[in-house]
């Protein structure tokens, strides 16, 4: 069965920086709004909601738990104990 596809509402970039609180509104109301850039499709413009029901990404992170997720942590990081440096005025 074939979805009944509607094409999302569409701005051009000018208009859309013009009145970008607008088209947030209409994303988290009407639904995605899609963006062009010289004629042709750029962005679109989804909420938050929208996002996460396309991703499956319902539960967020915190940052600290973003930061020990990177492939670089442990970081282990050594201080260099010389002391102070002589800098030219």
């Amino acid at each position: 069965m074939a979805k009944n596809l509607v094409k999302s509402p569409t701005w051009k970039r000018e208009d859309a920086k013009a009145r970008f609180s607008e088209v947030v509104r209409l994303a988290r109301s009407e639904g995605p709004q899609r963006v062009t850039v010289r004629g042709r499709d750029s962005v679109v413009v989804i909420s938050v909601e929208e996002h996460e029901r396309l991703t499956g990404s319902q539960s967020r992170q915190s940052f600290v738990e973003f930061m020990e997720s990177l492939p670089f942590f442990p970081l282990e990081l050594d201080r260099d104990d010389t002391g102070e440096r002589d800098v030219e005025l």
